[in-house]
């Protein structure tokens, strides 16, 4: 009867919901669907909300899987099993004697050269990342053991044995060192598992930048005076074998200055002219009242004579082809003038070589780098680390984000098939 019924419905009669409300293969521009079409599209709509149905427990399950279950561990693990971290923090600053002076030039281009203070504590910071610090570190203390303390936990715990490679990646976690150039400092932040190890490492650490420094600032002030020092040593042999030179010449020769001996051989010829020039007056005036047989004529022929012959000698002690060359005074002189010479340069370029060593000790002097702390190490009172709430609140942050970026992936795919 029911069917008798359905089939006695008019032809114009509705079935299921109005074709507005109409989807899928029942929409047909808004014509009327037949009545035969009915079951289907009502057995359509049921398995469509079937699969809504077991669409839902998929989507929750993986929300408990990607977002509750990690974000729960990472609560639990935060806080009631995460050890707590002591922080001891110093800053020091790398200064000069002298201060620096930035170039008009580079300002005025927009670009300035690294000053030397610089250029150290870049030095300093990366020195205190690498493995040289923890060998001497190593020499007064045990890092080994203070990273594997029994306060600490199985994660941020230093699992023993360990290599140094790995121990220096694990130092980078604990230790670090960076240089703010805004204000020229250098701050160093040593993480521990007690406040007694934070305060000790950050002590060793501070005494091995400053031992760095100033093996730096002694290398620096050696290379600047090693050449000054080279110079100065070289121009100081070059006068003593001079110096040698010249003795030898004055004991072989017997002068101690040539010059000063010419001088006075000079002056006595010059005082023998004049001897000359008078006794020749005196025999002229003499002459005219004598003759020339008379006692006092004789005695001034013999006067000059004599006179001139002593002249004769001295003359030729300076200047005289005919003796040999030692005892020529002008060969003489002219070997000695040489040697004079020589000592005089000589000594002019070891003054020259002292003044240069000289200033270049007040340079280096002047840049000689030194570590200035203006914060030092304490015994931290609380822990730092973890931060408990950051944490978990930032891992349930990224979860959530996970979730949400891979439900939208999978209903993009969904909906393009």
């Amino acid at each position: 009867m029911a069917a008798q019924r359905t089939r006695a419905r008019p032809a114009g009669d509705w079935i299921g919901p109005p074709p507005s409300q109409a989807r899928g293969p029942a929409v047909t521009a808004g014509l009327p669907v037949p009545a035969e079409d009915g079951g289907a599209i009502a057995v359509f709509q049921g398995q469509e909300f079937a699969a809504r149905r077991r669409r839902v427990p998929v989507r929750l399950l993986s929300l408990v899987v990607v977002v509750l279950v990690p974000a729960t561990l990472a609560a639990v693990y935060f806080f009631l099993i995460a050890a707590d971290q002591y922080v001891a923090e110093f800053r020091f600053a790398l200064r000069t004697v002298e201060p620096v002076r930035a170039e008009v030039g580079g300002l005025l281009q927009g670009s300035v050269a690294p000053s030397p203070v610089g250029v150290d504590s870049y030095a300093v910071v990366q020195y205190l990342g690498s493995r040289d610090v923890i060998d001497e570190l190593g020499k007064t203390l045990d890092l080994r053991e203070m990273f594997s303390r029994p306060e600490a936990d199985w994660l941020t715990r230093l699992q023993l044995p360990v290599s140094i490679e790995e121990l220096v990646r694990y130092w980078k976690s604990q230790v670090d060192a960076f240089y703010d150039i805004t204000n020229g400092t250098i701050v160093v932040r040593a993480s521990a598992f007690t406040p007694q190890d934070a305060l000790q490492l950050a002590r060793g650490v501070l005494a091995s930048a400053e031992r760095l420094v100033n093996d730096l600032s002694a290398r620096a002030r050696h290379d600047t005076l090693s050449n000054s020092e080279k110079e100065v040593r070289r121009a100081e042999r070059r006068l003593k074998a001079t110096l040698a030179r010249l003795r030898e010449f004055r004991d072989r020769e017997g002068i101690i200055d040539p010059r000063k001996t010419a001088d006075a051989t000079q002056a006595l010829a010059g005082r023998i002219r004049d001897e000359i020039v008078r006794a020749d007056t005196e025999l002229s005036t003499v002459k005219h009242y004598m003759r020339a047989d008379a006692p006092s004529v004789r005695m001034l022929d013999a006067r000059i004579q004599s006179l001139q012959a002593q002249l004769h000698s001295v003359e030729s002690e300076v200047t005289d082809t005919e003796k040999s060359r030692s005892e020529v005074l002008s060969r003489v002189m002219g070997s000695y003038e040489r040697l004079e010479s020589e000592r005089t340069f000589a000594e002019k370029a070891y003054q020259r070589a002292l003044e240069a060593l000289d200033r270049a000790r007040m340079n280096a002097d002047r840049q000689q780098v030194y570590i200035a702390g203006f914060v030092q190490p304490s015994l931290p009172e609380e822990p730092l680390y973890p931060r408990r709430l950051r944490n978990a609140g930032t891992a349930l942050f990224l979860c959530c984000a996970v979730w949400l970026i891979g439900a939208f992936i999978v209903q993009t795919v969904r909906e393009h098939l």
